[in-house]
């Protein structure tokens, strides 16, 4: 067997017969991510952006003021724009099918020279000539009409190869007369893992680009989950300027305002010219924020020079205000953009006529002269605001001084709580009336959380003081149920809790996230031990303690580190010869056992005292003592349930309280005092 691992090794060579070139189709087919940026439904997605992306070229320039997109319910794609219709014939140039070379050719196409005008477009969202060669090669099929108002022709496609290689020409009827082009395609399962591309997903894009093609109406039609046919339509008259003050309502603090910029550089010194066209509007708001960036169309998620240039700007301009209108006060830090962003909704639209994308998903732009034109432009127009509009000028400063210190004040109570969470329990970090214990091993060591300090006294005399350990509580705990994070952080009866245990919490809230992370190695104990007295106090600083470990720590009572320790109800005398003799009941079918047990002797009955009457001797029998003491594993369905009575029963939701003592109130009718 050895002998035949080896040989299949010696004959897996690598020689000049080795490499081999994708042709045609598979170019795409075998490699979608290359293009698309992945082989899952996100490249899906960027294929039909792909097809939109040229229908909104052909809009941008004038030609065409709709554009039509449906999702059939086989999941096949139809976009239809009213533009001069795609050239299929013939082109003696090239000496090919015009369809062959937009379809068949990854990097053919007519934007190459929109830098020079001798291209089609001068700003356009398509560059590379690959995304109808790309989408085409990875469809199950294709059908494309082109219409020029006199003729339709057609050219179909099937798993990247045209079905005849025949383009098929008709004259148009009078009624049918019409330009622009329809693309009718269905991605293939065969190179993406998945073509469900959602309705969803489609509005979000068509509601992006009618947000920077002003003007243009971007109708959606699909069928829903109910078997019926929606159309929705997508339109500014004024793009981002509608868009603007569509996001901030009545929010804003300030008018949004609109800058435009036209003008011409290069990259590079050695680098071509080229033009830039772009428009910003902002405004300053104390409910909402948001960045959005657009180029040539595309939605630019992750940014690049734009984005680069609107942090600088915005930081460097707002920096220098706030400096020479004294807004700083004596050695107070700089303001930082994240500072503005907490307040900032700014739409950014540019154009130009030579792009460069991070990639082919064109989510970035890196363009060195983009960013330095829209840093100058805004770092200038923000200068002359603050000059022309100084009440805007203290909002904007105001608003983020006051972002600024927030964050910082948050900052510092964070590292405050961190502090309290994480200090070690020494001589010098104590928590008051904590009681430790001689064992350094957390697999040993227990934690009691006692009711009081009666109760701490009683335990402290009763316990093994080499493993068993006790805090007291002080009242009733925080309602952690209710609280928020800030508040229950600033409950010193918490937060000693959480130091003494020692692995730190789970916090949900991304405000709070980074206090400081669980790590359940970092337990200090092997068990922590509620230990409350058996009456409605006990009963209910208990709940409070197992509502606080059920949000703040859920990971301790599904790893059952959480116990409650039961406590007897009755303490039963009997005398006998030579003394007496104590037994203890923890509810009535016990108590009944010991009766039934001890016969005819003479005997004295009582509901046991609290805790902090107890005797150590028989607080270790009871309570301490690992071989004779009953302790109750406490799980993450204990805790929910505990959460949903409490809530019921001491919460605001009267009439859920209502119902419950509707239900249940003739069960405790014993209990009551009459």
């Amino acid at each position: 067997m050895a002998q035949d691992t080896v040989k299949s090794k010696a004959s897996q060579q690598y020689d000049d017969r080795s490499i081999r070139a994708l042709k045609g189709a598979d170019r795409v087919r075998k490699r979608p991510a290359v293009i698309f940026g992945s082989d899952g439904l996100e490249g899906c997605e960027h294929s039909y952006f792909e097809i939109l992306s040229n229908a909104v070229d052909e809009a941008r320039e004038g030609h065409g003021n709709e554009i039509l997109t449906i999702l059939h319910p086989d999941h096949s794609i139809t976009v239809d724009d009213h533009g001069r219709g795609v050239p299929l014939g013939y082109n003696k140039k090239e000496d090919r099918w015009n369809w062959d070379l937009i379809y068949c050719e990854l990097y053919a196409g007519g934007k190459y020279d929109n830098n020079n005008g001798a291209s089609a477009y001068e700003f356009s969202l398509g560059l590379n000539g690959l995304g109808a060669c790309a989408t085409q090669y990875s469809s199950e099929f294709m059908d494309v009409y082109s219409y020029d108002g006199k003729m339709e022709r057609h050219i179909a496609f099937k798993k990247g190869e045209p079905v005849t290689g025949v383009l098929e020409e008709r004259e148009l009827e009078r009624k049918e007369k019409r330009t622009g082009t329809v693309i009718h395609w269905k991605p293939d399962t065969e190179v993406f893992t998945d073509i469900n591309i959602t309705p969803e997903r489609i509005k979000d894009i068509l509601h992006r680009q009618a947000v920077v093609v002003d003007g243009v109406t971007f109708v959606f039609r699909y069928t829903n989950s109910d078997g019926e046919v929606v159309e929705e339509r997508y339109f500014y008259e004024h793009g981002i300027s509608d868009y603007i003050k569509e996001i901030v309502g009545d929010s804003a603090k300030t008018e949004p305002v609109l800058w435009h910029l036209e003008t011409q550089g290069r990259d590079r010194d050695d680098k071509d010219e080229y033009k830039l066209k772009a428009d910003v509007s902002f405004c300053i708001s104390n409910t909402t924020n948001r960045l959005e960036y657009y180029h040539c169309g595309s939605f630019l998620e992750y940014g690049g020079s734009p984005d680069r240039a609107v942090k600088s700007a915005f930081t460097f301009a707002l920096d220098k205000y706030m400096k020479s209108a004294n807004k700083y006060t004596k050695n107070e830090s700089k303001i930082t953009f994240a500072d503005i962003a907490d307040c900032l909704v700014l739409i950014s639209n540019s154009f130009s006529t030579m792009t460069s994308y991070e990639n082919q998903t064109k989510k970035a732009i890196t363009n060195t002269f983009i960013y330095e034109a829209m840093n100058e432009f805004l770092r200038s127009n923000l200068e002359i605001f603050f000059l022309e509009h100084p009440v805007e000028a203290e909002i904007m400063a105001n608003q983020v001084l006051v972002n600024k210190r927030s964050r910082e004040s948050a900052e510092k109570e964070r590292l405050n709580i961190k502090k309290k969470l994480s200090g070690t329990i020494d001589i010098a970090n104590r928590v008051e009336k904590f009681v430790n214990c001689r064992s350094k091993d957390p697999n040993v060591r227990e934690l009691y959380i006692v009711e009081g300090d009666s109760a701490l006294t009683s335990c402290k005399l009763g316990r093994s003081a080499e493993m068993q350990a006790i805090i007291p509580v002080r009242g009733k705990t925080l309602n952690c149920l209710k609280a928020d994070y800030d508040r229950i952080f600033k409950s010193e009866i918490i937060t000693d809790l959480l130091r003494v245990i020692g692995c730190g919490v789970e916090i949900e809230s991304k405000k709070k996230g980074d206090i400081l992370p669980f790590d359940l190695d970092s337990l200090r104990w092997s068990k922590i031990i509620i230990c409350t007295d058996a009456d409605e106090d006990g009963f209910q600083i208990r709940t409070l303690l197992l509502t606080m470990f059920y949000r703040l720590l859920p990971t301790l009572l599904r790893e059952q580190r959480v116990y409650i320790a039961e406590t007897p109800l009755f303490e039963i005398t009997v005398k006998e010869k030579g003394g007496e003799k104590t037994y203890f009941a923890y509810d009535e079918f016990e108590k009944a056992d010991i009766l039934k047990e001890i016969g005819d002797k003479k005997y004295t009955i009582q509901r046991s005292k609290g805790l902090g009457e107890n005797e150590p001797e028989m607080m270790w029998q009871t309570t301490m003592n690992p071989a004779t003491r009953r302790l109750i594993a406490v799980t993450p369905a204990d805790a929910q349930k505990t959460e949903m009575i409490f809530d019921t029963l001491l919460g605001d939701n009267l009439p859920a309280r209502k119902a419950f003592i509707a239900a249940h109130g003739k069960e405790y009718m014993k209990d009551l005092d009459v």
